[in-house]
């Protein structure tokens, strides 16, 4: 019980400083449809967003259309995302999607955790990243690797697993602060306390430690 109610109150100071910090959230993940969010989210993963934009910058002119994407050459399409990680299976799970949304959501990307988790590659993570950008719905919290190791720095859990760290941090951010407290974490995780860093001189952890 203890325990819950710290978490409690610094979950509150880490979201007043947050917002403080970064008044406009948003992904910096460039796409101008909601299938190039979908491809773009895939491609991020253990890829830095500044690679995955130079990468689209160039796949989305190449393939404008989702059915450029469902026609895609795969050997060829691999070699266009050739520049990120991982991006064998990456290739392989986008283009299973677009076939997937093309067959079964008629092109539509749709509306639910649920249903978007049915598509290949995606999963809880991207689905609510997609939600809420796409959609502006909110189903739940976005759990990245910032998010992740953030919530434990800052005390806000004590799981380690993504599924298990966004039920804690649902259980304790008001609803309403979802959405945006995933895009304002990374930025402050890139600003101030990037994954290398081993000391805890960043600002949150400097005013949490006082607790």
């Amino acid at each position: 019980m203890e325990i819950k109610k710290l978490q409690n109150q610094r979950a509150k100071i880490v979201l007043r400083e947050l917002k403080k910090m970064f008044p406009e959230a948003r992904t910096v993940l460039n796409f101008s449809n909601d299938w190039e969010l979908i491809v773009a989210v895939a491609l991020s993963a253990q890829t830095t967003d500044k690679q995955v934009n130079v990468v689209t910058s160039t796949l989305f002119k190449k393939y404008p259309k989702l059915i450029d994407y469902v026609n895609a050459n795969h050997e060829e399409f691999t070699q266009d995302v050739s520049s990120v990680n991982y991006y064998k299976n990456k290739a392989k799970y986008i283009l299973a999607a677009a076939q997937m949304l093309h067959n079964d959501f008629n092109g539509a990307v749709p509306k639910t955790v649920k249903e978007l988790m049915k598509l290949p590659g995606v999963g809880r993570k991207t689905a609510n990243v997609v939600l809420g950008n796409a959609h502006g719905l909110v189903e739940g919290i976005a759990v990245d690797t910032h998010v992740q190791r953030l919530a434990q720095k800052f005390g806000l859990t004590e799981n380690a697993t993504p599924e298990k760290i966004e039920k804690d941090l649902m259980e304790i951010l008001p609803r309403d602060e979802w959405f945006d407290f995933t895009n304002r974490i990374i930025d402050y995780g890139r600003s101030y306390s990037p994954a290398h860093k081993k000391d805890r001189t960043d600002p949150i952890c400097v005013l949490l430690d006082t607790m």
